[in-house]
Parts: C-alpha cells; structure tokens; sequence
C-alpha cells in the first residue's frame, strides 16, 4: 500500500525526491507523531510566499488543513504570518498575528513570551538563506515583502517543538538539509532548520499530509475533502493569491492542475 509519503512526493518536479533517502522513511508520520505527543495549548503556523507582489496559494490551504485538524484535536492555533495573507484564516475562526516587515527580536521574543505555543510549524515559509537574504526559487530578493518570521521561529528552537515543510528549498526548516540541497539542487538554501522536516512535491501537500497523520494517530477522519480545500483555495484566490508557478489568479497549486490536488486528497484518505 502507497505510503502517505510516497503520496505527498509524487509528481516530482524540484528534486525533493533526491532528498527523501536523506531522512527518515516515516517523516511525514513522524512529524505528526511528535505533534502528536505535544500537550494541549497554542499552537503557532506560518505560512505565506511573496509571488509578484502576492502570496501564493501553495502555503495557506495546506496551513489550514493543519490548523482545521489541531483544532479538532483541541490545540489553539493561531497563524503567525504577514499582510500578504490578509483575509485568509478569519473566516475560518483563526486569530492571526501580522508581523510588520521590520518587527525586530524583541517583538519576537515578546510574543513568545506572551503565548508561550507547545508547537511551531511553518508550511511553505522563506528563510533567511547562507547569503543573509530571502529568495524565490529563481534567486530573486524578495526581502521587501517577507517579514522576519523565521527569525522567531530559529528563538523558538529549544523551546517547543519545530516542524517545517517545503518543496524547494528555500523554506524554513530545509537548513537540515543545506549541505545536500546546495550540492543537489539550484538554489542557495535556508539555513534556519527544525526538529523535523517535512518535505513534499507541493508544501500543501505536505500539510494535508500531516492531517492524515494525525488522522491516523487519533482515530479521527481529520483530512479535509477535496470540496473544503477548493472553496478555500477560491476563496484566497478571490482574494489576489496567484499560483507560485503560472503566476496566475487560479485555485490552483504550484502548476498542478485542480484535478492533481483532488487526486492527491483522494489517495491521503484512502491511506488514512
């Protein structure tokens, strides 16, 4: 039977299949595993990746997922992101911290401190890279429009549980793997790591993934239908997300077609 991370991994396009003999057979499950075992209480996620001047739609909806399932399994999540994703997680009943773009470690440490979370996870999140900046997959500066969220993130290590999950490279949590993404990939990774790393064809994948997980470990159907992943992949797009790959206004994820995120979802329930 395929395996949730044979599930998440397929459709290859950006080489995270070369880096999948660098960790555990089990990551997806272990991650969630690790979730699982933190005790109750708030749980921060990040998410959000400036694309032209937008945050794309490969990020949220798999954050979503995550945040819809530790709710259910009676966390508090609150999402801990940047203006990009305005409207996105309200409508879902998620408070949302906007970090300023200038916040520095003082507000990051000050928040900590405030809601001292058990958990945080960052799905589809740019961190400072080996050349102090941000950047996309093509190498472009983005720092104008990234707030300073894995800076919290590194001050959290040690703390609580870290989780990161990407597809690139360039996201929080890859700096576990910088060593071979520099030497296998063309991209100069993040260095900002994470107790555990979770990697997948598309972050969002990597997400629902993870609610499957947990599904399993609970005894729980907590993975969203594909219905509730399109209405709100549409409902983000209403709202100017675009697709990191066509750049364009559509409820679709990093070029894969609609009907790609259904099979995907479709195949994740049937391994729950």
């Amino acid at each position: 039977m395929e395996s949730v991370e044979d599930i998440i991994l397929r459709h290859s396009r950006r080489g995270m299949d070369r880096l999948r003999p660098l960790l555990a057979a089990d990551f997806c499950h272990a991650a969630a595993r690790a979730i699982f075992a933190c005790p109750q209480g708030n749980v921060f996620l990040t998410t959000g990746f400036c694309v032209k001047g937008f945050a794309e739609t490969d990020g949220p909806a798999g954050t979503w997922a995550i945040a819809r399932a530790l709710r259910l399994l009676g966390y508090t999540p609150i999402i801990v992101t940047d203006a990009l994703c305005q409207g996105y997680f309200e409508p879902e009943g998620f408070p949302v911290l906007y970090l300023p773009l200038d916040a520095d470690e003082a507000l990051c440490e000050s928040l900590l401190d405030q809601y001292r979370p058990v958990l945080f996870l960052a799905l589809e999140r740019c961190g400072i890279n080996a050349e102090g900046d941000y950047q996309n997959m093509s190498g472009v500066s983005i720092r104008a429009h990234t707030a300073p969220v894995d800076q919290m993130f590194a001050r959290a290590q040690g703390r609580m549980l870290t989780i990161g999950v990407g597809d690139g490279g360039n996201e929080i949590g890859m700096g576990n793997l910088a060593a071979a993404i520099s030497a296998t990939l063309d991209l100069v990774p993040c260095r900002v790591g994470a107790d555990h790393l979770v990697i997948a064809t598309v972050s969002n994948w990597g997400g629902y993934g993870l609610a499957a997980c947990l599904g399993q470990l609970s005894g729980r159907d907590l993975l969203p239908s594909f219905a509730e992943v399109y209405a709100f992949l549409q409902r983000t797009v209403a709202l100017g997300s675009v697709d990191g790959v066509t750049c364009q206004c559509q409820p679709t994820e990093d070029g894969h077609d609609i009907a790609t995120t259904r099979e995907i979802l479709e195949a994740l329930s049937r391994a729950q």
